[in-house]
């Protein structure tokens, strides 16, 4: 019988395999490839020699190890490059400029960054190539507010998403339309040269619109989708007025939309995905294997309320401890995926966080179960933590301590009860991000 420090080590060990699989340098190594002048791009083939020079340009918080791999493919036919990555997520790569900027919520550094891409765009010209690269955490880094619109409006905005519990797709439509390079719109700034465009998924279904707001693809989304999503969140009147004017103009037609897929610079286009949660999953479902465990990879398309997902994760493990279905033990569960937090307090904590604390207070006493929550990226929220690690005794420690669990999770304060309890789980910045992993042991 497997002790709860092994258990919990095991827990570690499976979702520390899963970070190492979502690597954003191997990642763009498995899907870009060199032989002379002869470059693979996952189906397609481009010869270098047709091209005049090579741009390396991008924004997310992998955004550096992915430039660092393209500039070692590269090297010789290399002109220039800019990226934006989260502040402390650079790295060295010779002839790339790091610009570090704010994450989640955007600041003036990705603004001014975000017109240095601007410009690096509209210097390339037809005979050009162009890599842009893009990861988690884009659609902060990568700002640019319309004509009209401030950036503290789009903060405000973006934070009213947040806090409202809205979903990334959710949110990312409203940012596209009231930016002037999201939503397909980078894509005609870089026409008529050739760009290809690599993708880390962060998004649920990894739909091409939504990550880090679609700078390269056609937008599906419009205006009045825009109009609809605030009022179903109720939040029309929490974002600034300018916002919903914007969006209303664009509504009755007095703004352009975002490019559609009828538009002819998509031609000139090639979006590829490198990398995603379900990689990350299959990795980490042959570590736990490996580790003696029988596994089940539930899903990578996990979406909802946190300490609802949380609840659901538990009922799983009650199931299996008290029947042994639907695997048998010692079992590991294993999901991906993004949860939200509606914010009703005014505590510290992040979404997984609060899956992990509303999975400790369902499964107290249970003695020989383990749940991990933990964002890929190695950060949760506006924390230094990726998430956490709870078993069957948090609940304990937590009382032993005089806290209670439960008003914790009702003031959104999770951060410092498992802070308390010595669940906290760090990973520091991992430079990459194909959103979260979730790992259920039962003994």
């Amino acid at each position: 019988m497997r002790s709860l420090k092994q258990l919990r080590q095991d827990a570690r060990a499976i979702f520390d395999t899963g970070l190492s699989a979502a690597d954003a340098s191997e990642a763009v190594k498995r899907s870009v490839r060199r032989q002379g002048d002869l470059l693979r791009v996952a189906d397609r083939r481009y010869d270098l020699t047709k091209y005049r020079s090579v741009y390396i340009a991008g924004a997310g918080k992998a955004a550096a190890k992915m430039a660092g791999a393209i500039g070692e493919l590269i090297g010789d036919k290399f002109a220039d490059g800019i990226v934006i990555v989260k502040y402390g997520h650079s790295l060295a790569v010779t002839g790339v400029e790091m610009v570090e900027a704010a994450h989640p919520l955007p600041d003036s550094a990705g603004v001014e960054g975000t017109r240095r891409i601007v410009e690096l765009m509209e210097k390339a010209g037809g005979d050009d190539l162009v890599f842009f690269l893009i990861s988690g955490g884009g659609s902060a880094l990568l700002t640019l507010p319309e004509d009209g619109l401030t950036l503290e409006d789009k903060r405000r905005t973006t934070q009213a998403l947040l806090n409202c519990g809205a979903t990334i797709h959710e949110i990312n439509a409203v940012r596209k339309h009231i930016s002037q390079v999201k939503g397909g719109r980078l894509a005609k700034l870089a026409y008529p040269a050739t760009l290809i465009s690599l993708i880390l998924s962060d998004v649920v279904g990894d739909a091409l619109d939504s990550i880090a707001s679609g700078p390269t693809v056609p937008d599906r989304s419009t205006f009045s989708d825009c109009l609809e999503i605030l009022e179903r969140h109720k939040i029309q009147n929490v974002i600034p007025a300018a916002v919903w004017n914007f969006l209303q103009r664009g509504a009755k037609g007095e703004v352009a939309e975002t490019p559609k897929a009828s538009d002819p610079v998509f031609r000139k286009i090639h979006n590829v995905i490198v990398g995603n949660n379900l990689l990350a999953l299959q990795a980490a479902k042959q570590k736990a294997v490996a580790l003696g465990y029988s596994t089940m990879l539930l899903s990578s398309f996990v979406e909802g309320e946190a300490r609802v997902v949380a609840a659901i994760h538990a009922a799983i493990a009650k199931e299996i401890v008290a029947t042994g279905n639907p695997v048998r033990r010692p079992t590991c569960i294993l999901t991906g995926g993004e949860t939200t937090v509606t914010v009703r307090g005014t505590g510290l904590g992040g979404r997984n966080q609060e899956f992990a604390l509303a999975a400790a207070i369902e499964i107290d006493g249970l003695g020989d179960v383990v749940v991990l929550s933990a964002g890929t990226d190695g950060t949760d929220g506006p924390t230094d933590a990726a998430g956490a690690i709870v078993d069957g005794a948090t609940l304990q420690r937590a009382r032993d301590k005089g806290l209670d669990a439960g008003d914790y999770l009702r003031r959104n304060d999770s951060y410092p009860l498992l802070q308390s309890t010595g669940d906290l789980l760090f990973t520091g910045p991992t430079f990459t991000n194909v959103m979260d992993l979730r790992v259920m042991i039962v003994a």
